[in-house]
């Protein structure tokens, strides 16, 4: 369950105001004073009940032509303020089942339903509405390789929504949640905190019937440029692509380079060789990520 965080504070600030404070003291969620400091600028950014409905109305009468104006970040988040260093700000959009947003793209579109950790800690304060609903669970991170159908020790928490005024701290490869929708519209501004290896570490989704790891989420640049470089042919390509396979530190983008020479090999049985010594890479990851796409070609 995210650490719910509680204390009172009537003093109401913009964006800017935000940002500098979080500036002065950084935002690092395992520091308390650091942590304490971050809730209390979001609890008053939470406080000018004008200043979102001001930067969208400024987005929409600029026709996104104002580069002050908030960037987005998927289909229902805005990044409110980013200045580097170790944090940004988002507010979230989250539909209820009668909005048409959601009846149009379907839940899968607003990240309801799909039982997630994060690779990064947040703080996230209700805003506006009654909130999205949330399946809270907990897990140890350090004991799960990541390989699809590995069994972790999902706990249950509780189910609860981010009410107006809720401040609650997600807690990096800690805090698993499925979320459902909210009630009625709502919005939620977060805190999220940004280190620089981020990318290198997992985010799962889970599979809560088999309480196991249904997949990877949030694959880098990093995967996707190799994938790229070896389709393209190249005998670099394909050297880099074996030496990552064999060397590289993360055992995701070693399987991500697998994945990759397995995808320009001549025929069945040069996929079933790479495989084979796949299994046998020193790998957790891999060698069960090995076994599943042996059976699939097996099949």
């Amino acid at each position: 369950m995210p650490r719910l965080i509680e204390l009172e504070d009537n003093a109401a600030i913009g964006v800017e105001a935000c940002c500098d404070a979080l500036l002065a003291q950084g935002f690092d969620p395992r520091d308390e004073g650091s942590l304490a400091n971050a809730a209390r600028q979001l609890r008053r950014l939470g406080n000018d009940r004008d200043f979102l409905a001001e930067l969208m109305l400024a987005a929409l009468a600029g026709r996104h032509r104002d580069d002050d104006a908030p960037s987005s970040y998927g289909p229902q988040s805005l990044v409110l303020g980013r200045r580097g260093g170790d944090f940004f700000l988002r507010a979230n959009i989250w539909p209820s089942r009668e909005e048409p947003a959601l009846r149009a793209s379907g839940e899968g579109a607003f990240i309801y339903g799909l039982p997630h950790d994060h690779n990064f800690s947040f703080l996230t304060l209700g805003y506006f509405g009654p909130g999205y609903w949330s399946d809270y669970y907990e897990y140890d991170y350090g004991s799960v390789a990541g390989w699809r159908g590995e069994p972790v020790g999902l706990r249950f928490v509780e189910r609860a929504r981010l009410s107006e005024g809720r401040i609650l701290l997600y807690r990096a490869h800690r805090d698993v949640h499925a979320q459902l929708p909210a009630d009625a519209l709502s919005v939620s501004l977060n805190v999220m905190h940004v280190h620089g290896a981020q990318g290198w570490l997992d985010q799962y989704r889970f599979d809560l019937e088999q309480r196991s790891v249904a997949g990877i989420l949030g694959h880098g640049a990093s995967e996707a440029f190799l994938r790229i470089a070896v389709g393209l042919g190249g005998e670099q390509a394909l050297d880099l692509a074996h030496r990552f396979a064999r060397h590289h530190p993360s055992d995701r983008m070693r399987l991500h380079a697998c994945d990759a020479l397995a995808s320009v090999a001549p025929d069945a049985a040069a996929r079933e060789a790479l495989w084979r010594g796949a299994e046998r890479a020193g790998s957790r990851l891999v060698a069960m990520e090995a076994k599943a796409r042996l059976a699939e070609l097996s099949a």
